[in-house]
């Protein structure tokens, strides 16, 4: 057996990498290997669902290896804490992980079939979506926690076990994200229209469902969810709004119930629990803040830990905006102090379908888990780290194969350590790199993210586009809207900017006009506002910048909020007349455009030179701008080539300033470099290279040690050179290879030391 790694790790303090490892699909025999193989990678800590499909027996009893040795959990976390490895539980009720049933037990719908959800038009979906907090499905829950708590409980840590986190369900609200099938059940519309009365009246809500003299009842329960479920074009954003944040709500006071009954069975508060994001859609993070948006209430309280997935295959300048503000956006939704990270972290080939249609390189796995942890993420868990076999049900279930999951027999076939156990061609690269962290994981943790010069904006109800009443061209046309737009704007090339132009940008979030009272004016804010933005919001930003504030606002500015209704606080804040939006082609479906059109953007002349170096550019959209006051102080930075309007404005409100780039510039360095000077942005280092894909994140200890951490993912070698406070941080340009990371550490009074660690290629 290899020498035990020390135990146990604590979360909230701990730089952590854990591999997961399902024991269910693996014979009891096969535990010892794996976990000693585990231990040969380094990492600390072994994580592993608890499935109660898996455990529950016909009839609804449940087994942990009285009958079946394979599901005896006890001996599995005790052969963990033999080897030194801590265990990161994860017991659902869902678990997902490709089972059936989503892993609850089968015996839950068959006894109470009416926790099952209608959605849309009352439609039925096939999926297992069920009403979160009926009393039936809680009560089955319930029973399930009555069972597997204690056992975690007893191997607690505080009992001198391995169990140092527990996590509260699992991916909470995706199945109907990805379904678009919200509970629209009758007891729950209910509470949703009871909830609306207590925080207006019936006469409001009345009002806002009405259309001309028709609406349904309030005062008639039995008219309430068969109208929301099939509403008319005039409701539907007011539907959007409602149901999305009665939702988040509904989740976090699940998972509230979920804590409190784990601590009621033992699991004591010395061991954290765990929030777990999904978001990932066709390998990329784009839409990943979704999840953020469904679920950041439920660790609202700081003391629940949040991690999301990573499932993008290669982090490339493609993929790297998506991961940057899946990182960002949740570190911005924390407290201070709050640890977070990633729950599933791909370590694999990425052929999870034994297809050969995807191969991801050893160095992706690198790349990533080296930025997210230079983002501040203290907890990574290698999904998965091993493999195994789908065992059969104990319950035939009629479906092709009868095994617990839909896989077929082997699962886990891209994972480092095979299904068989031996090993796959990046078990030594996941190896070396999980050592190389280990070696300077002390470090790595106390090294905190420094405060950048820019921070994105992270409007959180740009993201609650989960829900969309099927076949409403209203609504299509939102959330196209906001998903063209929003957070790194369009085509992600805000985000882009910024991180490889050296800004390394943190995120700010903003859930309402209360976002603005205690932001700081010493950082630049950088907001795609997209064209729906709540009038409170615009003016609580506008009272932001005339404090002296200094904004970035890329991408058409807003007009109306997120009911439609029109808001212009922003724009007549600004003193700021927009024009008709001028579209290429490509979007002439929806906007006033010739297909075949293309407009043109050119820099404008400021003190008698372009504002920068190039020749004019297309772009996806454009917005004429001009000043309602022709004596207003203004710098007009880019004008449309066509007409001369100006598209690109910088103008002073009070003591700030703001920049609109109302057109979908693109990602050339010159372009942001020019415009976020204007802003007096200046990267704590600043990056010089051949390359625009090396990613710079300064980093800091509480007793000044700097960690500089360089991330080359572009596909070319780059001599590079790093400068800090007009010091060169390294006496001669390093050669960072393609698709490879290195940090440098620099303790106080010394000089930065070579590179540590390079990783990737």
């Amino acid at each position: 057996m290899p020498t035990p790694v020390t135990a146990p790790v604590d979360l909230r303090t701990d730089l952590v990498v854990s591999g997961e490892v399902h024991y269910f699909r693996l014979d009891a025999d096969q535990w010892a290997d794996r976990l000693d193989t585990a231990v040969r990678t380094g990492v600390t800590a072994i994580a592993t669902y608890i499935p109660w499909l898996v455990h529950e027996l016909p009839g609804g009893s449940v087994d942990f290896g009285d009958r079946h040795p394979h599901l005896d959990l006890p001996r599995f976390l005790d052969l963990c804490a033999e080897r030194g490895l801590s265990v990161i539980a994860r017991p659902g009720p869902f678990v997902m992980a490709e089972l059936k049933n989503e892993g609850l037990g089968y015996s839950v719908i068959r006894r109470h079939p009416e926790i099952r959800c209608p959605g849309w038009r009352g439609e039925m979906r096939p999926e297992t979506i069920v009403d979160y907090l009926h009393p039936a499905y809680l009560e089955a829950v319930r029973g399930w926690y009555d069972a597997v708590i204690p056992i975690l409980g007893a191997h607690a840590v505080s009992r001198g076990g391995p169990v140092v986190a527990v996590q509260l369900d699992n991916e909470i609200g995706m199945l109907p994200w990805v379904t678009n099938s919200p509970d629209l059940s009758d007891r729950t519309v209910a509470e949703l229209v009871e909830t609306l009365v207590a925080s207006t009246s019936t006469a409001d809500v009345q009002a806002r469902y009405r259309v001309g003299d028709t609406s349904f009842d309030v005062t008639d329960q039995s008219t309430w969810a068969p109208a929301l479920r099939s509403p008319n074009e005039h409701q539907v954003l007011a539907l959007h709004r409602d149901l999305g944040r009665f939702t988040r709500d509904r989740y976090a006071r699940y998972t509230g119930l979920l804590a409190e009954w784990m601590r009621e069975r033992g699991v004591g508060a010395e061991v954290p629990l765990l929030v777990n994001v999904h978001g990932c859609w066709g390998d990329r993070a784009t839409m990943f803040p979704l999840g953020i948006s469904q679920l950041h209430r439920t660790w609202a309280d700081g003391e629940v830990i949040p991690g999301n997935d990573i499932y993008i295959g290669d982090l490339d300048l493609d993929t790297l905006p998506g991961l940057w503000v899946s990182n960002a956006f949740l570190a911005a939704t924390c407290r201070p102090g709050q640890p977070y990270g990633v729950l599933e972290f791909e370590v694999g080939s990425g052929d999870y379908g034994e297809a050969l249609d995807v191969t991801t390189g050893p160095e992706a796995a690198a790349l990533k888990l080296q930025l997210s942890i230079a983002q501040g993420a203290s907890i990574v868990n290698y999904y998965l780290l091993a493999g195994g076999r789908n065992p059969m049900l104990f319950e035939p279930a009629g479906d092709g194969n009868d095994r617990i999951a839909f896989t077929g027999e082997r699962h886990g076939f891209a994972a480092p350590i095979r299904p068989e156990g031996d090993l796959a061609p990046w078990f030594d690269e996941t190896t070396r790199l999980t050592r190389a962290v280990a070696d300077q994981a002390q470090t790595l943790r106390a090294a905190r993210p420094e405060r950048p010069p820019v921070a994105i904006g992270f409007v959180v109800d740009h993201y609650m586009t989960e829900y969309r009443v099927p076949g409403s061209a209203r609504e299509a046309a939102f959330v196209a809207d906001l998903e063209r737009f929003r957070g790194s704007g369009a085509r992600e090339i805000l985000t882009r900017a910024l991180v490889v132009g050296g800004h390394a940008p943190s995120a700010t979030l903003i859930d309402g006009p209360a976002a603005f009272d205690g932001l700081p004016t010493d950082q630049i804010l950088a907001l795609s506002p997209t064209p729906y933005l709540d009038d409170d919001i615009q003016g609580a930003l506008v009272t932001w910048v005339r404090r002296g504030g200094r904004l970035l606002l890329s991408g058409p500015l807003p007009q109306h909020d997120l009911e439609g209704r029109p808001a212009t606080s922003l724009i007549d804040g600004l003193g700021i007349d927009i024009g008709v939006r001028d579209e290429s082609g490509l979007h002439a479906m929806t906007y006033a455009a010739t297909p075949g059109r293309t407009p043109f953007v050119a820099a404008a002349t400021v003190d008698g030179r372009p504002a920068w170096d190039g020749a004019e550019v297309a772009v996806g959209f454009a917005h004429p701008l001009s000043l309602r006051d022709p004596a207003a102080e203004a710098t007009v930075l880019a004008q449309l080539a066509r007409s001369g309007e100006p598209c690109v404005l910088e103008v002073g409100v009070g003591s700030g300033r703001v920049v609109l780039a109302a057109a979908d510039l693109p990602c050339l360095p010159g372009i942001w470099d020019a415009v976020l000077s204007r802003l007096g942005a200046e990267p704590a280092v600043r990056i010089t290279s051949d390359s625009r894909g090396v990613v710079v994140v300064p980093c800091r200890t509480p007793e000044g040690v700097e960690v500089v951490h360089a991330i080359n993912v572009s596909p070319w070698d780059t001599d590079l050179t790093l400068e800090r406070d007009g010091r060169a941080l390294l006496r001669e340009p390093l050669t960072l290879p393609r698709r490879a990371g290195a940090w440098f550490v620099r303790r106080p009074g010394e000089e930065y030391a070579a590179p540590g660690w390079v990783g990737g290629r």
